[in-house]
């Protein structure tokens, strides 16, 4: 048994190990560095991401600890010698972590995370951090565009069937933070405090004699506000059982999940009002996405349930994030890659707003070196002028010296604390974000000393 509880430390990739016990070796481990996390680019057609996944991250970091079983495997299979066993015993991340606010959009090159400790124990977190944030980010991305198409109706996640049992967890989470109200997982509601509900499925209306049957059951142990999904055999007949069964005043809801959904809410509604259940509410489910949902903007629709589309990122399952090195020893270093290079040194990223508040540009600065040249905020070239308070800084302390800088970054509360500023950040950006209609990044990412990229 590991002496270290629920350790993080193998979920991870064996040459991160292998680049530890050679830089152990050659003296590189106790180096001075700087990674950075940023995507190169935006999914085609999306206006921008949002980072998730942050307090899941910081807790795993917390429990990245190598325990006597996690080392006797590595020993055993010749992953790691005898020096670098002993230094893994002892390990845990004493470095510091600032970063983008879980909740908060991003644009291309932006540097989203930061770590910066000695080279060892920054490059072993490489896996684990881009694991967490290239999964959660995609599904707060693709959930966000939903929330948008969905206007003020409701969205529910029900997405827990169509990915890894602990990847719905994370997704349920991610689709908190961006707007969705409610989640069917259970444990994504324990864990985080995302609130859970629960219709049932065509099985428990089969499972009856009859449909009249089944609701009548449903009914009688949940009361008349359940909701009924009513497309097991036929709509119309459906929608008719369940307004007798729980009353045309009482009945909370249906579900439809099978048709045109435009079609089929378009008729439920006229025949619902017919039977006197105007406020009966309609649910629609079955493979929705942020383009099905904006479709059923003038239906008669009153909440959407989505799982397939926003558990796979709907069509971008990655974030497409990279965890690069900038900077060794208070010196900037690059790749050259040719379609791969990066800018080197330690950077600070600033959204910048117009007078009306809404955001026009993030600047992307590089820190001071050791001479003290860098340039200053009001330097950069940026299609609104600076001015005093127009400045919003997006890197925040995260971790410091290994610790976390407020407890309250994970867990339920972290959750709450980033649903909360997903609102609030969205709310600055510029108008057209939020149209689902495939476009050019919202904002033009603005770089000291190259100028302004508008696209990703």
């Amino acid at each position: 048994m590991s002496t270290v509880p629920r350790s993080t430390a193998f979920l991870t990739d064996h040459y991160e190990l292998t680049m530890l016990r050679a830089a152990l070796r050659s003296g590189a481990a106790g180096r001075r560095a700087v990674f950075e996390v940023f995507t190169r680019s935006l999914p085609a057609g999306r206006r921008y991401g949002v980072v998730a996944g942050t307090g899941r991250l910081l807790a795993a970091i917390e429990d990245f600890r190598f325990g006597a079983a996690e080392i006797e495997h590595l020993t055993a299979y010749g992953v790691v010698d005898a020096d670098t066993a002993d230094w893994l015993a002892s390990y845990r991340f004493r470095g510091d972590i600032t970063g983008f606010a879980e909740g908060e959009p991003f644009l291309p090159d932006t540097p989203v995370l930061v770590v910066e400790g000695t080279f060892a124990e920054c490059v072993l977190l490489e896996t684990l951090v881009l694991s967490v944030l290239n999964h959660d980010s995609a599904i707060a991305a693709a959930g966000a565009r939903m929330i948008a198409a969905a206007g003020e109706r409701p969205c529910l996640e029900m997405g827990g069937r169509r990915t890894h049992e602990q990847a719905a967890v994370a997704a349920a989470r991610a689709a908190y933070i961006v707007g969705f109200a409610a989640t069917s997982n259970l444990e994504a509601a324990r864990d985080y405090g995302v609130p859970s509900v629960g219709t049932s499925a065509h099985a428990f209306t089969l499972a009856h004699d009859s449909e009249a049957e089944a609701f009548a059951a449903q009914v009688a142990a949940l009361g008349a506000d359940t909701t009924l999904l009513v497309d097991t055999y036929d709509v119309h007949a459906g929608i008719a059982n369940a307004v007798a069964a729980a009353g045309a005043g009482e009945l909370g809801a249906i579900r439809l999940d099978s048709g045109d959904p435009v079609t089929v809410a378009r008729a439920a509604r006229a025949q619902l009002d017919e039977l006197g259940a105007a406020a009966t509410r309609i649910v629609v489910t079955g493979d929705l996405d942020e383009h099905a949902i904006a479709r059923l903007a003038a239906a008669p629709v009153d909440s959407y349930g989505v799982g397939t589309r926003l558990v796979t990122g709907a069509g971008a399952p990655t974030a497409g994030f990279v965890y690069k090195l900038v900077e060794v020893d208070g010196h900037p270093v690059a790749k050259a890659s040719i379609g791969k290079a990066t800018r080197g040194g330690r950077k600070d990223v600033l959204r910048r707003l117009g007078p009306d508040g809404t955001a026009v540009a993030d600047l992307v600065m590089s820190r001071p070196l050791a001479d003290g040249s860098a340039p200053s905020p009001a330097s950069v070239p940026s299609p609104v002028p600076a001015a005093r308070g127009a400045d919003r800084s997006l890197l925040v302390p995260l971790v410091r010296s290994g610790e976390l800088v407020d407890g309250a970054l994970v867990g339920a509360a972290g959750v709450a604390r980033a649903r909360a500023h997903h609102r609030s950040a969205l709310e600055s950006l510029p108008a057209g974000a939020r149209d689902v209609a495939f476009g050019r990044p919202c904002l033009p990412v603005v770089f000291a000393g190259e100028g302004m990229r508008t696209s990703a």
